[in-house]
């Protein structure tokens, strides 16, 4: 079975990711929100750390819901900071907070994140042909134009290489290798979208 090369670098951890979820359209807003906050934890760090803290991020986000992490107080964040099984940055957990706050405000604007997000890669995943790992770029004109409407909005943790990754990871953009069995998978599972 072939696989992304990098979904052989971290075991079962990355193998399950990867075959079961990396690059499936996405259209669940809680879903957006999750990879939103664990994108923005990622930043410096490999992805491999963020999925084995994940749970924990889970028990730690209220189960990554928007309104309730939006009510995070001084007081919360400070427990947070203190939580050993999340990337205890401040900044990072901050923006997390921040986000969810902007994140209602895209909400209540366009009636679910999913409705506005997808218009920026025309409402369809863009499926890419890259060959080899060293042909996938870390950032795209649309994750460009995300990443610049999202810091107006008011996110942060949202550059434009965050953004792509999270593109990736929530399928508006397929960027399976195309020797990689998921390829096919995601583009028919796109169909839906």
């Amino acid at each position: 079975m072939n696989r992304c090369a990098w979904a052989e670098t971290g075991g079962e951890l990355y193998h399950r990711y990867h075959d079961d979820e990396w690059g499936l359209p996405v259209h669940d807003d809680r879903r957006h929100f999750e990879f939103l906050v664990l994108e923005g934890a990622q930043a410096g760090l490999s992805w491999l750390t963020v999925l084995k803290k994940r749970d924990a991020y889970r028990k730690a986000f209220a189960g990554f819901d928007p309104a309730k992490v939006a009510r995070f107080d001084g007081r919360k964040i400070q427990a947070l900071l203190r939580d050993p099984g999340i990337i205890r940055n401040r900044l990072k957990v901050r923006s997390a907070v921040k986000n969810a706050r902007a994140f209602l405000a895209v909400q209540k604007e366009f009636g679910s994140f999913d409705a506005y997000v997808w218009p920026f890669v025309g409402g369809r995943p863009i499926r890419n042909k890259r060959k080899t790992m060293k042909d996938i770029p870390a950032v795209s004109a649309e994750s460009d134009a995300l990443s610049r409407d999202l810091k107006e909005r008011g996110f942060a943790f949202v550059g434009s290489t965050i953004v792509y990754a999270h593109m990736q990871a929530v399928g508006m953009v397929n960027d399976h290798v195309v020797s990689c069995f998921r390829r096919r998978e995601c583009a028919r599972a796109d169909k839906g979208t």
